[in-house]
């Protein structure tokens, strides 16, 4: 059975969902995989909405590590620098000690991973623009992608490495933004630079929302289907490498098909 790692530090609504429908999917015997533990990086008592994740997790009887990043003092360095993220991720390794995922994911995990949790673990993570798309935060994607006049956009998973969203694509799903959906929110905007549609409407732009509603759509069944995608065996993570099912170095595996069928309903 495959076995999944689950990081999360359970805030909101968002990843009480990743967690249910992967759990949800396993149960139905669509995915061979198995939540081997979660580890969340609250404890209880810290938030009303990770408390409410660690109820559901203990609902499901999947095995519980918790760590209170908020609570957590290191020995040397300030909250959350280099020094603090590596004393805490020993700590949360030491913590899982007997666990062998083959896989783990993070999934609404508010830590940066240190290089060494880099190297004890697979791990993937969720970025919303397609390979060789925009980097940084959601909202930074998506006023590159109205800067730039693009025409398509995604969602992908990365591997995590040492260098901080550097990793190389895993998994992705694209989607157009332009066509019938988009087209009069580009023309609304036409000749204005994006200084000027930051300036007058921010993230309330129709065409930002537009594009952002359409990527949220695809996160969740994306994380699902590339758990699905390595507990069947068709990709893999190789020395820091990702291959097919037969070993091939692949530049990354794409899903785009099976997600436009759960988006579409078919």
């Amino acid at each position: 059975m495959y076995k999944l790692g689950w990081f999360s530090t359970g805030r909101g609504g968002g990843s009480r969902a990743l967690l249910t429908r992967t759990r949800d999917e396993i149960e139905k015997g669509n995915v061979k995989a198995k939540i081997e533990f979660v580890f969340c990086s609250r404890e209880p008592g810290d938030a009303e909405g990770s408390d409410t994740f660690i109820k559901l997790v203990e609902s499901y009887r999947i095995p519980l590590v918790c760590l209170s990043s908020k609570r957590f003092k290191a020995s040397g360095g300030e909250y959350l620098s280099p020094q603090w993220r590596l004393e805490y991720d020993r700590e949360g390794m030491r913590r899982l000690k007997g666990y062998n995922p083959d896989l783990c994911v993070l999934a609404g995990y508010m830590l940066i991973v240190s290089p060494e949790m880099c190297q004890h673990y697979k791990i993937i993570n969720l970025h919303p623009a397609a390979p060789g798309g925009p980097t940084g935060t959601w909202q930074e994607v998506i006023w590159e992608l109205i800067e730039t006049k693009a025409t398509e956009t995604g969602v992908m998973m990365h591997l995590v490495t040492p260098e901080l969203d550097k990793g190389p694509p895993v998994t992705y799903c694209k989607f157009s933004i332009r066509d019938e959906l988009f087209d009069k929110h580009w023309e609304a905007i036409k000749g204005l630079s994006v200084g000027e549609v930051k300036a007058k409407q921010g993230e309330n732009n129709p065409l930002f929302k537009l594009i952002r509603q359409e990527g949220m759509k695809r996160e969740l069944p994306l994380v699902v289907a590339t758990v699905k995608a390595f507990s069947e065996g068709k990709v893999r993570i190789e020395n820091w490498k990702v291959v097919d099912s037969k070993g091939k170095p692949i530049k990354a595996y794409s899903l785009t098909k099976e997600i436009d069928e759960i988006v579409k309903g078919k």
